[in-house]
This record gives structure tokens, sequence and C-alpha cells, in this order.
């Protein structure tokens, strides 16, 4: 198989937007403000500098000239959106499915006191609807594997870029194509993971770039981040120790204990070669 079915048969389907409606406040508090994982350069660093560093990769493979018109496809909150706009000088564009995210994003961009302050709303990566060549940069930071269909992410990206504007995209990947005889024995692991994160596939690294280059794009810098985001796990376990109450409060003794168990599974499944992660960059020739 070409990419894990996470999702049992017995599974909801659950579309982001209602799924991040429902846990983006206790998230914040889980995974921090960025709401991605971090790339840890030693043990001792905290997860906030190494999510930090994620967004800075994305921005080194983006190559961010001042003025470029930027689209960042899955904006969660709007954190990353914000620092683009702030570090870089680029025009920044947000979108998400959640309604609950433009909310927060459009509050926190209000509140930075910028000069440039980016718009965000809600699209759909898969179907922007925005003009044909109408921006210098597209980034999806670690929202491509809830969206079902990446070919038409990746086309909507390609599409929407200028020539030779430039593409970057970090995400879970499979490591390696995996049997069906794998995703059913992991059924069980794999539904947990559904309940807590939403209903993923993930794409191997040559899939993306290989889906990229039907799109229009040409790959120029592909890299497995897996070993330097390991450490993220025991970053959200202890987050999650240090603010069980309130995330009880928001989404439930229950969804808290899945979200704890979803570390270890996680961790399982990278030490597994089975999942991993991984950063690529093109340019729409």
């Amino acid at each position: 198989m070409s990419r894990a079915d996470t999702a049992g048969s017995e599974q909801l389907d659950i579309s982001p937007a209602v799924h991040y409606d429902r846990v983006t406040d206790a998230w914040t508090l889980l995974l921090g403000n960025d709401l991605h994982y971090g790339v840890f350069e030693h043990d001792d660093e905290t997860l906030p500098h190494a999510t930090h560093r994620l967004t800075t990769l994305m921005a080194a493979a983006a190559d961010f000239r001042s003025g470029d018109r930027f689209l960042d496809v899955g904006c969660g909150i709007g954190n990353s959106t914000q620092w683009a706009v702030e570090s870089h000088g680029v025009v920044g564009v947000g979108i998400t499915t959640s309604g609950r995210g433009v909310e927060r994003a459009r509050r926190l961009a209000a509140a930075a006191d910028a000069g440039q302050v980016p718009t965000f709303e809600i699209r759909d990566g898969m179907c922007n609807g925005f003009p044909d060549e109408s921006f210098d940069k597209v980034w999806a930071l670690e929202s491509s594997h809830l969206m079902r269909d990446r070919q038409a992410l990746l086309r909507e990206c390609g599409r929407v870029l200028r020539p030779g504007g430039r593409m970057a995209l970090c995400d879970i990947i499979l490591v390696e194509p995996i049997s069906f005889p794998v995703v059913r024995s992991l059924r069980t692991e794999l539904g947990l993971l559904n309940r807590v994160f939403g209903d993923a596939r993930m794409e191997t690294l040559d899939t993306y770039a290989q889906l990229a280059q039907s799109a229009g794009l040409e790959v120029d810098m592909r890299r497995d981040l897996s070993a330097e985001v390991r450490r993220t796990f025991s970053c959200w376990r202890t987050n999650a120790t240090m603010h069980r109450d309130t995330v009880c409060r928001l989404i439930g003794n229950e969804a808290w204990q899945d979200f704890v168990d979803s570390c270890e599974i996680l961790e399982t499944l990278w030490d597994r070669g089975i999942l991993g992660y991984g950063i690529f960059s093109a340019v729409k020739v």
C-alpha cells in the first residue's frame, strides 16, 4: 500500500474542521502555540525553541523575500503566518477549514501591533479558490496529512504560484510504503491516533515528490527529520501532566488519556521505522 489507512472501519469520519474546532484550545496547552512538532538539536532544548526551529527551516526552504505574497495552507491559529510577516516582511494569507482557528488567528494578528497584518480566511487547501499565479511562496506546515486528496493539494499549490515561485511542505510521513497486513495489525493503535489527531493519511517523501512533479513543481530539497523530531512526544507528555486539569475541563478525561497514550504509540511507530517526519521544497517551473 502507498498510504496508511489510519481509520478503522468503525471510526467515524470527522472532518478536520470539526475536530480542530473541538480541540484547539486544549492543544495550545499540549502542543504549544505553534501547534506542530519540534526539531531538536539538543536534549535540553525546550519545545517552543524546537517548534520555532521547524518554522525557520520552512522559511529557509521557502526562501522568503520582503514583499513576497505568501500563502500558509492549514495555518492553525496563525502563529507561523504572523512570524513570517514580522520576520521576513512578506504579505501573509493564512487559510484553514477551522472557524475556531481563524477566530484565534485574527485575534493574534490584531494584538501583534505589527506594521503588516496577515489575513486569515476559511478555505480548503485542496480547492482554495484563489486566482492563478497569485502568490510568490506557499507552504503547508504539518497540514497535508489531514487532506484526503494530496494530489489536489499539490496541484492547487502549484496553480496559485507564480512562475519561479516556491513551495515548502513538512509533515508526518510514512518512512516507506507498508503492506495491508501491517496496517491491519496496527488497527487499534491507528484508531486511537485517529481519535486524537483526526482522520489522517500519510505519504512517503517519494510520493510527495512525485505529486509535486505532476503539479508542475520541481523538488530541489528533501530531508528526513524523523530522528530530530522524536523528542517532541516526551515534551507533549510533560505538557499533558502539567496542564491535566485544564485540558480535562476542555476536552474530557478520556481525551486527555488518549492523548497521553498516543504519544507512546507514536514513539513506537517511529522506532519501528513506520512513521517519521519529512520536509521538502520545490520551485514552479
